[in-house]
């Protein structure tokens, strides 16, 4: 399955709106980091919205896929998690570390623009430079 990323100027936007299959998170990774590579991306932000289920596994994916996105020099944002997957992940000892989260899409958006203004990259978002 391939989830769709959908760029916006410098910024990259990801809605997971099924849950994955380990095979279907690790395409995503991929997808996603060569993307981020592609355009140079200042940013990404992630909904899972509509996550009924974060296991460990899809935490460990996020959290290595954050880590990758900030190594190529993007900012990221997680925005979405239900209550039931913030509880379930607390309970299982999981975090996710080093990833800002929101409660929706329009607050994710106005952090990562904060953070690349922050940066002195604001000219940039809308693809400018």
């Amino acid at each position: 399955m391939k989830i769709p990323i959908l760029r916006l100027g410098r910024i990259l936007l990801s809605s997971i709106q099924v849950d994955l299959t380990d095979a279907d998170a690790m395409q995503f990774q991929d997808d996603l980091v060569n993307k981020i590579a592609e355009i140079e991306a200042l940013g990404i932000v992630i909904d899972i919205t509509s996550l009924e289920v974060v296991d460990s596994f899809m935490a460990r994916v996020i959290n290595d896929t954050a880590g990758m996105a900030r190594l190529l020099g993007a900012e990221v944002v997680i925005c979405g998690v239900q209550p039931y997957v913030a509880m379930t992940l607390v309970e299982m000892g999981r975090d996710l570390i080093g990833v800002d989260c929101t409660f929706n899409l329009d607050q994710g958006l106005e952090i990562i623009k904060a953070r690349i203004e922050m940066r002195g990259d604001a000219r940039m978002i809308e693809g400018e430079g």
